[in-house]
């Protein structure tokens, strides 16, 4: 199994090209896939330098609505008109962000899908969670556990002529089933990814082995002292799941950094054009559980102990 990233906001693999977006190629035993289309068509051509035959990809995931996962979408079935693209049913409509009364533009920037995706024969609008085999499912957070990221508060839907919070309906995400493994791909994590594991283990009964996402903590200022705690926060919380975590896009750099300083190698970043190496993960999960068994092992071995020689005294003081 294979998963490379074809682009992204940071510099990474010689010659690729980086952007805000993001787009992920998967390979696995059935299926050459994608996880979003990034921002435009550097992404096909980011591809083609790394050796990727687009025209071979039977299956597409849009994460959600947004222009920076969809752009590519479009050039894309230039050259392959044969690949599945599944979307939520509400992926089409009309997102915003709001970028101040300062804004040099408009204060409401669009920031949805190229209306024209939706007419793609190829097009699979699906609601809520769907099945695709017996190695890919898609799934949603139907009740949030977690408040959503203090970064979400500026995106907006619009409705007729108002703009409200987006509610993120449009967000699914990928799970491959590899052997006895279970990794899970995300775009953005707008729902919040604290909220998206809970929703992964009510619906699969565990955590699952490995991450791949953006966490959306990115902010072109700087972060109050209240969101550094959130992001703090976060992390510590991600720590105790057994689960290896790549992170890119959306997260950015500062808060990566943040949240690293308390995850350690259990996070890493992942930086266009560069491959997950998914033999790391399985390692280093390997070697936390076997760090945390042996924890517990010596735990209960010097309370076996314990109780022997309470019993010896006890006894002793009897006779």
């Amino acid at each position: 199994m294979r998963i490379i990233n074809l682009i992204e906001n940071t510099e990474g693999h010689e010659g690729c090209a980086y952007a805000h977006g993001l787009s992920f190629y998967v390979e696995t035993s059935k299926h050459k896939l994608l996880l979003d289309l990034g921002p435009s068509e550097k992404t096909l051509q980011n591809a083609e330098k790394l050796g990727i035959d687009l025209s071979e990809i039977d299956t597409v995931i849009l994460s959600h609505g947004h222009y920076d996962h969809s752009g590519g979408i479009m050039p894309f079935t230039k050259i392959n008109t044969k690949a599945s693209i599944y979307m939520q049913d509400t992926a089409d409509a009309d997102y915003y962000a709001d970028d101040g009364a300062k804004a040099e533009g408009e204060r409401y920037r669009y920031i949805g899908i190229d209306k024209d995706i939706v007419s793609l024969p190829q097009v699979v609008k699906i609601k809520g969670d769907h099945c695709i085999d017996d190695e890919l499912e898609l799934f949603t957070v139907k009740k949030r556990s977690h408040d959503l990221p203090f970064t979400n508060k500026r995106l907006l839907i619009k409705e007729k002529d108002e703009f409200v919070r987006d509610d993120f309906v449009h967000e699914q995400y990928l799970v491959i089933k590899d052997g006895k493994r279970k990794i899970l791909l995300s775009g953005c994590a707008h729902n919040g990814i604290l909220s998206i594991l809970d929703a992964f283990k009510e619906k699969y009964g565990a955590a699952p082995d490995v991450v791949i996402s953006g966490f959306h903590l990115m902010k072109k200022k700087e972060y109050s002292d209240e969101e550094l705690r959130e992001i703090i926060d976060i992390g510590k919380e991600l720590k105790n799941y057994p689960t290896m975590f790549y992170t890119c896009h959306c997260t950015g750099e500062p808060a990566y950094k943040v949240m690293k300083l308390s995850m350690g190698d259990q996070l890493q970043y992942v930086h266009s054009g560069e491959e997950v190496d998914l033999s790391i993960s399985v390692s280093k999960n390997t070697r936390k559980v076997r760090s945390s068994f042996m924890k517990w092992h010596k735990f209960f071995a010097w309370a076996t102990v314990f109780c022997f020689v309470m019993t010896m005294v006890t006894g002793y003081k009897k006779k």
